[in-house]
């Protein structure tokens, strides 16, 4: 394998792939990137086994071949070349060169045959789905799933589509995000997809968002390809919970805050508040928001906010994490929450959106302390 490649190319190229790399693996191959040579140029591929990725980027190919490369000393080397092309040659015995400039590097890859073969996702019965819609769907929602390892299914983002919309929605059993968008392109079967948040990561991290994607489904993996990359991920199985039934139908507290100010007194009073719990205490009564926080071996901090409020006095408690990160998704600077009483749920919603999507996240309380 014989090719010569522009710097910013071969940059771009690694850029793409080398976060699908495994920080940690018991299988040497996988620490590689996956070098070959296309019609076009040279195409990149990188995996963990549950997420793939590969892209394609222009390069004068002098002979063709294939051949692993060590992900990490490749970028590394790539980052410190000078503004010159690369060549980038490979013999028979798993040894790569790459000349640029007065530079010379040799180092010792793998053979093609070790890597690790794509999930076999056939495009032909693709459906269509413009990057920027899914982008949105995936910035506004993925930040709710959970991390923690007790609930697998709750690791996963799940993507509804149905004939003219599609939906994200994501969970940890404290809050939730939901997010809907009418569904333009089409072709899409209606199904339910749980999808890990690192795959929507690279999803978002790696298509423009006017691109159209072409996205696939094999047995148990999701494809996701433009004309020069594409990414592979595996879907977490089983039936995501009811979501449905937690979201409260009836809450008939109402509160229109500014989102700026209420993150900025919500983060004044985090520094006093539990390392455990992160519990705030939140006073709604007409026309003012009232904060308080109590940590024993801490101190005490309390703050207000002018609001407009509709609905009986309340008292509630949130963990203010919780409401930060939802705050700092919300599209809008007056934010709605809505409460029905201290033990049930709360939604915050955008206010005075004009967009096409319906966007709504979920908290739950905390007890307040006596």
């Amino acid at each position: 394998m014989r090719f010569t490649i522009s710097r910013e190319k071969l940059q771009e190229g690694l850029q793409a792939v080398t976060a699908a790399v495994p920080a940690k693996t018991t299988l040497p191959v996988l620490a590689n990137l996956l070098v070959e040579t296309t019609e076009r140029g040279i195409r990149f591929s990188a995996t963990d086994l549950d997420i793939a990725v590969s892209t394609e980027v222009s390069a004068d190919v002098e002979s063709p071949g294939a051949i692993t490369i060590p992900a990490k000393k490749l970028s590394e080397i790539a980052r410190e070349l000078p503004p010159a092309p690369v060549k980038v040659a490979s013999s028979g015995e798993q040894r790569i060169t790459l000349e640029c400039g007065r530079s010379r590097f040799k180092l010792l890859g793998l053979p093609r045959e070790e890597f690790p073969t794509f999930p076999a996702v056939r495009f032909t019965d693709a459906w269509r789905v413009r990057s920027g819609a899914l982008q949105q769907l995936i910035h506004h929602v993925a930040f709710a799933a959970s991390t923690e390892e007790s609930r697998p299914i709750l690791n996963g983002v799940l993507w509804e589509l149905r004939e003219d919309r599609m939906r994200m929605v994501a969970t940890n059993g404290h809050r939730l995000a939901k997010m809907e968008l009418p569904l333009e392109g089409g072709g899409a079967p209606a199904s339910e997809l749980i999808i890990p948040p690192k795959a929507l990561e690279q999803i978002r991290r790696l298509f423009p968002a006017e691109e159209e994607l072409e996205i696939a489904r094999g047995d148990n993996h999701l494809g996701f390809r433009s004309p020069f990359t594409s990414v592979f991920t595996r879907l977490v199985e089983g039936p995501y919970p009811n979501y449905e039934q937690v979201i409260p139908k009836d809450n008939d507290r109402s509160c229109l805050a500014d989102r700026g100010a209420l993150t900025s007194a919500l983060k004044r009073m985090s520094v006093i508040a539990s390392d455990q719990t992160h519990r705030i205490k939140l006073s709604f009564n007409a026309g003012m928001l009232k904060f308080s926080v109590t940590t024993p071996d801490l101190g005490e901090a309390a703050d207000e906010l002018p609001v407009n409020y509709s609905g009986d006095q309340l008292d509630i408690g949130f963990n203010a994490t919780y409401l930060l990160e939802i705050l700092r998704y919300m599209p809008t600077e007056q934010v709605k929450l809505t409460f029905k009483a201290p033990e049930r749920a709360a939604t915050i919603e955008p206010e005075g959106w004009d967009d096409p999507a319906k966007y709504l996240c979920l908290v739950m309380p905390l007890r307040l302390m006596d």
